[in-house]
């Protein structure tokens, strides 16, 4: 650490509900240093920012901030309630009287005039109030709960080139991928009640993360084969010398002691749809829609199709009309104008960034069960309702918790719980990753991928677009909507605009910073993965095309379904098999080829 820590949690113990949550935890932030803090949902990294921020206090431990050194923390559910006015507020966070100025210029970087009503805010109004708070203090050291939530797209980004910006302490919390690997410098990893710190930023902590946990594997065998073999002992082992024998029975204990006593790797969380009938090919085709609200065109003359197995990502500012936009496509709204054609077999299934669907007073078991007993309808089998929350990390005696009572991250795992245990060939995803940490969205990553049917996803978290999206919607206002092939960073290539990169804030240093990949512009070339893609896609297509050509051959006898019927079908499965792998080839190929020219365009 190049600076003595301004703020500094050491030997940190807390237990709630007779589990200890903390154990020994803590961290240390320097002046200039940007660290995330990063766990899985309940693991403690809010109560251990709540700690630090002085809004709880510890069991036991120590919390340092060097004298003189201010400090604002940014909860996941600011109160605002006190002050009449956002601009009450922002300037209720400053302190200095000599620096009200700088409310207003933050405020209306954040798309709010000051005059808003604290008691009538949303969700993302009251976020964007309370960061603005916290910026205009100006403070040493940043605390951040999860500061993307309810955030646009243009209003993270915003957010991002202001932190990068500032040279204060930071310490963050969140589940958004880029902008953790945007603005980190050291990951503080929070596991089952400690702490472990790498000082190589974001990119590398999940390697390193599974690399622990490994260690940790090969530990924990050792230590059950060391008992093994003293049990060994035990029941067969020569009592010849007394003091010896008890020496080792003492050991054995302790062997067993520290095997009880050691904390093992929380469970896997394990997310699979239900499979329904497939859908047709054309899954939904927009013809010159338009839709307005009032005075303000939301969509304008949008054509669009939708196929089996697209996965379509929605994009732009809050208000743009995403949610509106994806009503339409699903059936749900009819535009003011155009027609919208939906496919026939569709078994839709929707997650609401809302979640309106919960009923609070409801237990969790209730909520899976809708009121029916102990067993859950998964698909066309009936399981036990514990069995299935075990399934998405729920401890059996959390069947009885109101939803109320549950946290964000909870909740979230809930409705995928509900959404998941109904047969489907269409999901509709409105920011489905609110809440869900890491580990988890990791999970619904792959599950996606893997998903044989159609996905509509509005989202604002850049990374989790560019790992499911094979296209990306996005506004350009007016009403204005165009499809741009690939997913978030394939978009602004095509745009030609400069994803944000990580930039080092170097103090007290004269020294030139490092050029950075945005200072030389972005890349004209396809990745090594896209480029070998683009190379070897049209081998594969010529050897499908041939596989295919053969299988036609053979379907061409007249006389085959007569003599052998079962081959005949065998053949004709095989041949609709082929065809789909070479259109999807031939797909592929062709958003190659255009996110190429794109690229060499830029």
């Amino acid at each position: 650490m190049a600076h003595p820590p301004l703020l500094h949690l050491q030997d940190i113990t807390l237990t709630l509900g007779g589990n200890p949550l903390l154990d020994g935890a803590g961290f240390a932030v320097g002046r200039g240093e940007r660290l995330c803090l990063v766990g899985r949902n309940g693991s403690g990294k809010s109560t251990l920012l709540k700690i630090a921020a002085g809004v709880i206090q510890p069991d036991s431990g120590s919390v340092f901030v060097q004298p003189g050194a201010s400090l604002r923390y940014l909860p996941q559910e600011p109160d605002l309630s006190a002050y009449a006015t956002t601009a009450d507020y922002v300037v209720g966070q400053i302190g200095d009287p000599d620096m009200a100025w700088r409310a207003t210029p933050l405020l209306d970087a954040l798309g709010l005039t000051g005059r808003e009503s604290t008691q009538n805010l949303s969700g993302g109004e009251g976020r964007r109030c309370a960061i603005a708070g916290v910026l205009a203090a100006a403070p040493d050291v940043l605390l951040l709960d999860e500061p993307t939530n309810h955030l646009d797209m243009p209003t993270i980004e915003w957010l991002e080139r202001e932190l990068l910006s500032l040279g204060c302490a930071m310490v963050i919390i969140s589940h958004d991928r880029r902008l953790l690997s945007t603005l980190s410098r050291s990951v503080v990893w929070l596991d089952r009640g400690v702490t472990r710190r790498l000082d190589e930023g974001f990119g590398r902590f999940e390697a390193w993360r599974e690399e622990v946990l490994e260690q940790e594997e090969r530990d924990a065998h050792k230590l059950d084969r060391k008992i093994a073999r003293e049990e060994d002992w035990m029941r067969y082992g020569v009592t010849a010398r007394r003091k010896r024998n008890v020496r080792r029975v003492r050991e054995l204990a302790d062997l067993r002691t520290a095997r009880k006593e050691a904390i093992r790797a929380p469970g896997t969380l394990t997310l699979n749809t239900q499979a329904a009938a497939t859908s047709s090919k054309l899954v939904a085709v927009a013809e010159d829609i338009s839709k307005a609200w009032g005075e303000k065109q939301v969509v304008r003359h949008l054509d669009l199709r939708i196929l089996r197995g697209d996965r379509l990502g929605i994009v732009g500012a809050n208000g743009a009309g995403k949610t509106t936009l994806l009503r339409m496509l699903t059936g749900l709204d009819q535009p003011d104008s155009g027609t919208i054609s939906l496919g026939p077999s569709l078994n839709m299934v929707t997650l609401d960034q809302q979640r309106r669907t919960l009923n609070p007073e409801r237990t969790l078991a209730d909520t899976l069960t809708e009121g029916g007993g102990d067993m859950v309808q998964v698909g066309t089998e009936k399981r036990h309702v514990v069995g299935y929350m075990k399934d998405f990390l729920f401890r059996p005696e959390q069947a009885r918790t109101p939803v109320s009572a549950l946290s964000g991250g909870e909740r979230g795992r809930l409705m995928l719980a509900c959404a998941l245990a109904k047969p489907s060939n269409l999901l509709v995803l409105d920011e489905p990753t609110n809440d869900l940490d890491l580990e988890t969205l990791d999970i619904l990553q792959d599950m996606l991928a893997s998903y044989e049917g159609t996905v509509l996803l509005v989202s604002h978290d850049r990374d989790f677009l560019d790992r499911v999206a094979t296209s990306v919607l996005a506004t350009e206002g007016d009403g204005n909507w165009i499809e741009y092939a690939g997913g978030y960073s394939d978009m602004l290539a095509q745009r030609h605009q400069k994803p944000l990169t990580t930039a080092v804030v170097v103090e007290n240093e004269p020294t030139k910073p490092k050029e950075t990949t945005a200072a030389r512009g972005p890349t004209k070339k396809l990745s090594y993965k896209d480029q070998f893609a683009l190379d070897n896609l049209p081998k594969e297509m010529e050897k499908l095309e041939a596989q295919a050509a053969t299988l036609r051959e053979k379907l061409a006898d007249p006389d085959l379904y007569g003599k052998n019927p079962a081959q005949f079908e065998k053949l004709s499965a095989d041949l609709q098999k082929l065809e789909t792998k070479l259109a999807e080839s031939e797909e592929r190929w062709l958003e190659l080829e255009m996110k190429r020219e794109a690229l060499q365009a830029n």
